[in-house]
This record gives structure tokens, sequence and C-alpha cells, in this order.
């Protein structure tokens, strides 16, 4: 494996750098550093989509004929990386990241010129309608009906742990159209309006008070038969593809980097004893032993997009780069907790960017924060945090699909 960029990458990278310095404002950039979550800012993330998608790089990894790019793997994960380092927020990435590729790959000539444009432009926005509160990890296991009437559908039953579903104004579905002994036929996927009647959103509110996530009742809603992806009762197939793009194809270690980097200058200015945080040699151990595990993840990575580069396929490697992601972006919110000091202590989410509201809550008349927005911050990403090991199938999961596919048990 040849870890060297050559010339023609590296002057990519220069490209790709420039861009991101002429269009990413302080503002863009502070939705960023600021965030408490994988969800930025909403008005803020949107913004840079809009910016992306006027240089033509909103979706570079979609197909070329529906606007993406002619790119290698390696430039895919240089772009990536340099949005890391530039401290560019993540797009939604339920139309852009998800439902995209499924449209793409089984939608009709007339669902793809009508939705892969508008998701593209943020006109269309979607949610993901996959969880029910008997239906997690255990997808099959879902109940939201689905009853023909006419050349429509009629759809009874609720979702859950809906990201973003106050914002989206499309959501894509799975639902039971019939019930078979194999829970794994029957399910349809479709693609569903939200601003009509029936469709009920319910705010949830986290652990640091945000309100990203949803829970929506659908009550008789009609859906037409043209809006379903794929064929009628064979929406598992569907499901399934899109799961390939939810859980794999992250570069991590880029922007756990730039976090490790993050901490190490904030403890600078943390007292500890006589001296500050960063002098303390069990601390410096932890933060050592955090950049080493990031190394290793880079490592990884980059073995896969030399495989990815032969045409290799990554298969069940995702679920480990998922694990391995995931569970260092935990451990590094528990070092930056530590870091924050008596100030991580306090809730006050109000010199930070949530990706959503923040239920009950009202900032000090004069603003007053205890330390600085970085200490603000570190509490509530400690708790969003935790949703990363169990959201886009869980690391339990992730273990068991290694143990059969790796390990053959």
């Amino acid at each position: 494996m040849n870890l060297e960029w050559s010339e023609e990458e590296k002057t990519f990278a220069e490209e790709i750098r420039a861009v991101l310095e002429q269009e990413l404002t302080d503002d863009i950039r502070e939705a960023d550093r600021y965030a408490t979550s994988v969800y930025p800012d909403h008005e803020a993330s949107m913004a840079w989509q809009e910016k992306l998608h006027r240089n033509g790089l909103a979706a570079p990894h979609w197909p070329i004929e529906h606007g993406g790019k002619d790119w290698t793997a390696a430039q895919h994960y240089i772009f990536a990386c340099e949005r890391a380092r530039a401290r560019a927020p993540s797009l939604s990435p339920m139309g852009i990241h998800m439902v995209a590729h499924v449209i793409a790959a089984f939608g009709t000539p007339a669902q793809q010129d009508f939705f892969l444009p508008r998701i593209l432009s943020g006109e269309v926005f979607f949610c993901q309608g996959y969880s029910e509160p008997n239906a997690g990890s255990d997808l099959a296991a879902l109940q939201m009906s689905a009853v023909p009437d006419g050349e429509d559908f009629l759809l009874n039953g609720s979702k859950i742990w809906t990201t973003h579903a106050q914002e989206a104004n499309w959501i894509f579905c799975l639902v039971r159209t019939k019930n078979t002994e194999r829970r794994q036929e029957g399910i349809t996927f479709i693609l569903v309006p939200m601003d009509q009647d029936g469709v009920i959103v319910h705010p949830i509110t986290m652990l640091s008070g945000e309100t990203v996530q949803s829970q929506i009742f659908f009550e008789d809603v009609r859906v037409s038969r043209t809006n379903v992806i794929g064929e009628v009762d064979a929406g598992w197939r569907v499901a399934k593809y899109l799961l390939e793009f939810e859980r794999g194809g992250s570069a991590y270690s880029a922007g756990l980097k730039i976090r490790v980097s993050d901490i190490e200058e904030q403890a600078t200015s943390i007292p500890k004893g006589d001296g500050r945080l960063s002098d303390d040699p069990i601390f410096a151990h932890k933060l050592s032993r955090a950049r080493m595990r990031v190394d290793i993840l880079e490592v990884m990575e980059l073995r896969l997009l030399s495989s990815a580069g032969k045409g290799e396929s990554v298969g069940a490697m995702s679920s480990l780069m998922k694990i391995m992601g995931t569970e260092l972006a935990q451990h590094l919110t528990e070092l930056a907790l530590e870091a924050s000091g008596s100030s991580g202590t306090v809730f006050q989410p109000h010199p930070t960017r949530p990706g959503a509201g923040i239920a009950d809550y009202t900032a000090p008349e004069d603003g007053y924060v205890s330390g600085t927005t970085w200490q603000a911050v570190a509490p509530l990403r400690y708790l969003n945090e935790r949703a990363g090991s169990i959201y886009a199938g869980s690391n339990e999961i992730q273990r068991n699909i290694l143990a059969k596919h790796v390990l053959g048990l």
C-alpha cells in the first residue's frame, strides 16, 4: 500500500482547499466549531450546501449522470479530509447522502428528474422514517401500515428518532404493505410529503435539551403509488441498499485529529495545581493514547481506500470503521469534558450552535457564560455523542456483522 499522494492528488487537494477558503465564512465555520452534535446549526448547514452546490461540490459521490464527479476513491477521501480541516459543517445526510442514492438506483426517470435536482438545491429536504417504537436495530419488526386505496396508499402508524422532522418537507418511509411469515417481505419503500393533514410531528427533548429528533404520527395519510421506490412489497432490498450509505464510507480520522488538537490547545488554558492541565502527566497520557488511536484509524481508512481504488469490496469492514470512529469520538468528548473543568458542569447552551432549538431554556439577559464557549459545548457534545454507538445500526449489531462475515462465527 502506497501512503504517498501523487502529484495530481496533491494538486487536487490544493484546488479543493482554495474553494473552501473562498466560500467558508466565519459564521459557517463557527457552526462546525461550536456544534453540539453531529448535526450543526440547520441554517448554516443549508447555507453551506448552497455554496457547495454553486461550485458543483454538494454531491460529488453521486452518479455522474445525476451531477456527481468522476473522481477516484482517493479524491473523494481527500475532499472529505480537506472539509474537516477547514471546519466546514456537515450536510444533513438523509437527502444528499442517503435517499438520493436509492432514487438514482431504483427510482423511475420521473422520480429522478423531480427529486434529485431539488435535493441538491435544498428545495426538497428529507428526513428518515425507519425506526419505530418497537423496531429499531431489529428493523424488520416495523408495523407502520400502508393499505391500498385506489391509486393511493393510506398510511397509519408511527416513526421515532426522526432527525430534522421539524425542518423536512419530505420523509422516506419503510411501511408494511403485506403481513408474511418472513418479516423482511411485505415491506415497501415510499416517499411521503410532510405538509399534509394527518402528519403530526412531536419533538423529542434530548439529554442536551435539544429537539433535533421527533416522533411522527401518521393518521390516514394518503400517498400516491407513484411515490413508491422500487416495487411494492420489495422494499427490504431498497432499505438495505440505503444502509450501505448510512453506515459506511465515512472518513472519521481527519475530523477526529482536529478535535484532538482542539483539546490539546484548550488544556493549556485550564489551571491544574501549580501549572496547567496540559502539564498533568495523566491527562497528557490520555491525550497521547487518543492521538495514537486516531492515527491507527487513519491508517485503516487508507488501507480501505487502497482496496477501493483496486475495485475491491469494503464489505464488513465498514462496520469496523463505524465502531472505531464513533467510539473514539465518544472518548474525545470525555477528554473535552474533563478539560472543561467546573465550567463544563454548567448547562449553558446559549453561546453554542446546536442543531435545533433548546426546549424550556431562557438565556441570561446579559449573555453571561461560565468559562468560554468551548466549555459550554463540551457537556452538550458529551451527552449527544452517546448516540453515536446506537444510530446507523448499534455497535453491538456491527460487532455481530464482523463476527459472522469476518470471523465466521
